[in-house]
Order: structure tokens, then sequence, then C-alpha cells
């Protein structure tokens, strides 16, 4: 895309265990650290929940704008994201499970909203065919 409506930039200093990460026009730096499951402390923050967090709130958003082209109230919408890291013999790879929870809907109607949401979500896009995703209705 040439004239993109936002941009945003991030800086890493020290890379994953040990390192620090912020954005680039301030706020807050975080501590980075392996997980205690890959042998780390676990007593920082790690690429994946950075993942994780950005793409719960990036479909939430998607989740609420293809309800309201529908006139559906998912005002009480919960999406969860979690994020999964394996390895292989050569290299690793990231997984997605995106699940969606909407009081009041029933499960058909969820299901269309999940489905519809990981259309246009752009996290969603830019992992379609790089990824496993998994979508599950929740609740």
């Amino acid at each position: 895309m040439a004239n993109p409506l936002f941009t945003t930039k991030a800086i890493s200093k020290g890379g994953r265990a040990g390192g620090k990460v912020a954005l680039a026009n301030g706020g807050p730096w975080f501590h980075t650290e392996h997980d205690k499951a890959l042998g780390g402390s676990g007593e920082g923050a790690n690429p994946e929940q950075f993942f994780a967090l950005g793409y719960a709130n990036c479909f939430n958003g998607a989740v609420l704008f293809v309800a309201s082209q529908k006139k559906i109230d998912a005002s009480k919408a919960t999406v969860t994201v979690e994020i999964g890291l394996s390895k292989d013999e050569t290299s690793f790879a990231l997984s997605a499970k995106l699940g969606l929870a909407v009081p009041g809907l029933d499960r058909a109607q969820v299901q269309e909203l999940l489905e519809a949401a990981h259309q246009i979500c752009p996290y969603s896009k830019a992992t379609r065919g790089n990824i496993e995703v998994e979508l599950v209705v929740e609740g």
C-alpha cells in the first residue's frame, strides 16, 4: 500500500533474552526474556505475547465491524488468541487459535462472525497461508 492510514515503528535492543523493546515514538520499554518453556526465566515479555495481544485486539475490532454491518449486537464479544511456538529440525514456526464468544448469540451466528472477521482482519490476512490458524466458537 502506497498511502497507509497509520504507521508505527518499534525498536529492539538485545533480542529475546535479556533485551528490551519499545515504540520509537515513546512509551514504556519492555524487558524481553525467553519463556520458562524455552529455558528462560519467564520474567519478561516475549514476541509471541505481543503478537497475541495485537492479534486479539485487531480481531475484536474486525468482529465488531462485521457485526455492525450485519446489524448484530456484538458489543460484549470476547476474543481470545493463543499463539504457539514450535520447532522442527531446522526452524521455528508459529500457530494461532482464535476464539470468539458473544453472549446472546447462538453458535451458528458466532461462527459466522468468526469466519467473516477472519476474512477482513489485517492480522488474519498477514498470517493466511503462512501459519496454522484454528477458529473456535467459545462459550
